[in-house]
């Protein structure tokens, strides 16, 4: 071989072996969608945050190896309708959706796209899950409350409240679970227990819903029981001043209730189920499959009440309420 081929052979042979040791492969950015299911407020902006930082312990950073598309559908259901379609058509890696008509809402337009739900109460009830333990399908989570949580509900007001006669459950039959009849059972048992009146008040619009508190506040001994569903989260400044207004002792399913005025609160800690979905998600992402991750149940539970609201309501506290409480508000 002549000197100047075998010095061209040699250059190329060197070359080719150093592109693999310098070159760098691609990082692969995968995509997660978000569709939550009430507008993008702070208590929306609270999860996320905590999904992110979830996300980031597992290892993800938006921007370098993760895109999240995020939607809010104001709990409107045609809105969500229209945004679960926008997000499946991102062909995104898995999707978290947030309440029970969200993932309603998407299992409509797919059943193959990986699906984490949260704030979900009836998984098996309402078609997403075939068990809790095996999923079986393209969706699995972190449920919320149980349905016997409206004896717990009653238990609470009743020690608030020892003269308490009626109590009616407040809910949206269009966005709650089983349209409502998830929690309707088990509140009538207890209210049978506790020898009180149970009252169901379905609302569907801002007037239904002064025009059922007015009602109930005309009549004395009225408590109200506030479900968790969209429509009554996008609601609640109405709820909670209403029921200031005629007077009437109301328990709420989420803190931000008593933050912003409301009487007790007492349910999930939603950001740490934003946390811990973060880990599902991620686990996804690596190659899981959604019927192989059994879902969650909470692991914390806080109750929250607003002495102030309780003083203007003419309430003592008990003791054996605030031996329990993660929180007061003064």
């Amino acid at each position: 071989m002549k000197r100047r081929e075998f010095i061209k052979l040699l250059g190329g042979t060197l070359a080719a072996q150093a592109i693999p040791a310098n070159a760098q492969e691609p990082i692969r950015v995968r995509t997660v969608g978000v569709l939550m299911g009430f507008a993008n407020d702070a208590q929306a902006k609270a999860r996320v945050e905590a999904f992110e930082k979830g996300l980031e312990s597992e290892g993800w950073s938006v921007g370098q190896n993760l895109r999240i598309e995020y939607r809010y559908a104001e709990g409107d259901s045609v809105r969500m309708q229209a945004l679960a379609n926008e997000l499946v058509e991102l062909k995104p890696d898995c999707i978290l959706g947030h309440s029970t008509p969200v993932v309603t809402a998407l299992m409509e337009v797919t059943r193959t796209i990986p699906i984490v739900f949260v704030s979900v109460s009836d998984p098996i009830g309402s078609g997403f899950v075939a068990s809790m333990a095996r999923p079986a399908g393209n969706m699995t989570g972190f449920t919320i409350l149980p349905a016997t949580i409206t004896g717990k509900y009653l238990s609470m007001l009743k020690e608030m409240v020892p003269q308490l006669a009626r109590v009616a459950i407040l809910y949206n039959p269009d966005s709650a679970p089983a349209a409502g009849t998830f929690f309707l059972t088990p509140f009538v048992g207890a209210a049978r227990e506790f020898k009180v009146q149970p009252i169901t008040a379905q609302v569907r619009n801002p007037a239904e819903i002064e025009s059922t508190i007015a009602k109930l506040g005309s009549q004395p001994g009225s408590g109200l029981i506030v479900m968790p569903d969209n429509f009554t989260s996008v609601h609640r400044k109405l709820i909670i001043s209403l029921a200031a207004q005629f007077r009437i002792p109301t328990i709420y399913p989420y803190r931000y209730f008593a933050d912003e005025g409301g009487l007790l609160s007492y349910g999930v800690d939603i950001s740490d189920l934003f946390r811990r979905a973060a880990e599902y998600v991620s686990r996804i992402l690596r190659g899981a499959k959604p019927a192989d991750l059994p879902v969650q149940a909470p692991t914390k539970f806080e109750l929250v009440i607003n002495l102030k609201t309780a003083r203007a309501l003419g309430l003592v506290v008990p003791r054996s309420l605030l031996a329990g409480v993660a929180a007061t508000i003064e």
